[in-house]
């Protein structure tokens, strides 16, 4: 009861699990603490702040937002982020708002290669409508073409269609610069980390972002190997910045879990300590 995943995604984005469940879940798998880390948002943490007081398991408040530098998209981690600051609660409607712009392209896209997907059934499938607190993403387009029968499973829909360089892919509007997004945690009292740093095929960018402002880096991942766990790890110690980890669980879609399962990359949760005390109101 001393470890802490630090990052998991709920049906706030593009999770499967309400965020109690995901709460529910780091208590079975003997956690002390989990984060609540969804994309370009907060709107699950009340949940799951709720359902850690009752079963006793600290929820970290945190988010995950999505930017861009060098035409590759970074996402930056915010821990202990005032959840009710207005500055970032109006930013992150702003980062949902490009979001929405590049939904609405690729379905653009998929129609012109004959698939009439529609915005509409994106909705459906999100359970929700552009616009509101949560966030809606391929993930969400993918479960619309399953639905629709054009894939057999969301898998089959980025292979053939919304992964990178497939034929319904659409680069995103531009986006912030990760050192900016850096600054936007830190005005909200929180702590910044670059999230899994081994996924942009490009470690001198690790580097380079803990000496522009970050304060870590994540260096356990679900998707890191441990020679790319040690090396973030040692990267972050040299800089004296904070090697975080977390599972990124989304969920099993179809009997396959996303990334990792809660509790497939923990932390000790004295790195909640430090997390607390590098933030701006710490």
């Amino acid at each position: 009861m001393n470890r802490a995943d630090l990052h998991t995604h709920t049906t706030a984005s593009d999770g499967v699990h309400r965020p109690a469940d995901n709460v529910k879940m780091a208590k079975e798998a003997g956690l002390a603490a989990i984060a609540i880390t969804d994309h370009d948002t907060v709107a699950g943490i009340a949940e799951a702040k709720e359902a850690g007081r009752r079963c006793g398991v600290e929820v970290v408040p945190g988010v995950e937002i999505s930017t861009s530098y060098e035409g590759t998209e970074i996402h930056v981690l915010g821990y202990y982020i005032d959840v009710e600051d207005p500055t970032l609660l109006r930013r992150l409607v702003s980062q949902r708002n490009v979001r929405d712009a590049r939904n609405e392209g690729i379905v653009a896209r998929l129609n012109e290669l004959g698939i009439p997907l529609t915005m509409a059934e994106v909705a459906e499938a999100a359970g929700r409508e552009p616009g509101m607190d949560e966030t809606i993403g391929r993930p969400h387009i993918a479960e619309a073409l399953v639905r629709r029968g054009v894939v057999a499973t969301t898998q089959e829909a980025f292979d053939r269609y919304l992964a990178k360089g497939k034929p319904g892919y659409v680069d995103p509007p531009p986006r912030i610069s990760p050192l900016e997004v850096f600054g936007w945690i830190r005005e909200a009292g929180g702590t910044a980390i670059v999230a899994h740093p081994g996924l942009y095929r490009n470690d001198a960018l690790a580097e380079k972002f803990l000496l522009d402002g970050a304060d870590g880096l994540e260096a356990y991942h679900s998707d890191h190997g441990p020679e790319a766990e040690r090396y973030f790890r040692e990267l972050a110690e040299k800089h004296g910045k904070l090697a975080t980890g977390g599972s990124d669980f989304h969920g099993a879609r179809k009997g396959k879990i996303y990334h990792g399962a809660i509790g497939n990359r923990t932390v000790d949760v004295s790195v909640l300590a430090e997390l607390r005390r590098r933030s701006a109101r710490g």
